[in-house]
């Protein structure tokens, strides 16, 4: 999950990252928050809004998840928020990559 708020136009990038204890053990939430600093170094230049603070929050699925599929989820919800922030009077947002269907019918 990402969230965002603006705080001033054509400043600099904010970030934050959190894992909290339902995530795991000390090591399981280092290397989630890890892996998100890695994957928002990747994709911020190119996706983020100058001017806004993001916290990345950590899933149960952020240490064990496919990289690939880890920064195309943090893709997905950073181009959603760039969308929302880019439109006239944006407020805060935030963005969750996409649930997985499971149908239990």
């Amino acid at each position: 999950m990402v969230e965002a708020r603006r705080r001033e136009p054509d400043g600099a990038i904010g970030l934050g990252f959190t894992a909290t204890k339902k995530i795991g053990g000390a090591v399981e939430r280092n290397r989630a928050k890890r892996r998100l600093r890695e994957a928002a170094r990747k994709l911020m230049p190119e996706i983020g809004v100058p001017g806004v603070d993001y916290v990345l929050v950590a899933r149960q699925q952020t240490p064990s998840a496919p990289w690939s599929r880890l920064l195309d989820d943090l893709g997905n919800a950073l181009i959603r928020l760039r969308a929302d922030l880019e439109a006239p009077g944006g407020p805060a947002k935030r963005a969750k990559a996409p649930a997985k269907s499971t149908e239990s019918d």
